[in-house]
């Protein structure tokens, strides 16, 4: 258990989390729980509204962001397991408030009680070992950082110290590691082959590193290369750092 017991966090799901890797969420909130972190959920939260905003509609944004705002609002602190979304709200809402010094004040509240997922774990509940978490996991894995994790957050070494100090688990290393995977949500859509290619790169890689799974902080990235991997006829699994954590997921 941690120092920090009796912290109260509320889990920000994601879209995508919620609606296609429900079992990513309950990994994340059982492994919150085991570090005695009180876990809330605001039933009525909705999407970030990262996808409007990164296609030039910020009205509708706005609106689906003073969502966000009023959800959370009373939250000591919001984890995200997802490097985007968490980079949507604690970076790109101060962008999309600016001109609004009443919402800008309460984006900077939000922003500034906003983490990553691994970021929470070893920033705020210092954990420094995963067997904190009971996690056991046996074989080879490789680690993807997400793009917005890196350059937004800053999340760099976090979710790699926690991943490869689970027992049983050898790191094999993974050649451009932190190059994009190509998703990119509607860049995947609207440049199809340029990510394409991207993506076949990042499988090579993968491939290439010998590990049984991939492991990221973003279901995005993972839904990505999971499906190319798939599409290769590839066994390497592919799971959200929360489902190495958690011993039950196993």
């Amino acid at each position: 258990m941690t120092q920090d017991a009796n912290i109260t966090a509320d889990l920000f799901v994601t879209c995508i989390v919620d609606q296609l890797y429900p079992e990513v969420g309950v990994s994340v909130v059982k492994v919150l729980r085991r570090l005695d972190v009180a876990v809330g959920f605001p039933q009525e939260q909705t999407c970030c509204g990262q996808p409007v905003y990164n296609t030039g509609f910020n009205k509708e944004a706005r609106k689906l962001a003073k969502r966000v705002l009023e959800q959370f609002r009373d939250s000591e602190y919001v984890v995200v397991p997802s490097g985007s979304c968490a980079a949507t709200l604690r970076v790109f809402y101060l962008e999309l408030f600016s001109d609004d010094p009443e919402l800008l004040s309460e984006a900077k509240a939000l922003a500034a009680k906003t983490f990553e997922f691994s970021e929470f774990l070893v920033k705020v509940l210092k954990v420094e070992d995963a067997a904190a978490c009971g996690a056991t996991h046996q074989g080879t894995a490789a680690y993807h950082p997400s793009c917005h994790q890196l350059r937004e957050l800053g999340v760099k070494s976090e979710p790699k110290k926690l991943l490869f100090s689970v027992p049983g688990l050898e790191e094999k290393e993974l050649e451009g590691a932190e190059v994009c995977c190509g998703f990119g949500g509607a860049f995947s859509v609207k440049f199809p082959h340029i990510s394409e290619g991207m993506v076949a790169d990042k499988i090579a890689n993968v491939q290439a590193s010998g590990a049984e799974t991939l492991v990221s902080c973003d279901m995005s990235c993972l839904m990505n290369i999971g499906g190319a991997l798939n599409r290769q006829g590839s066994d390497v699994k592919v799971r959200h750092l929360a489902q190495i954590l958690d011993p039950d997921s196993q």
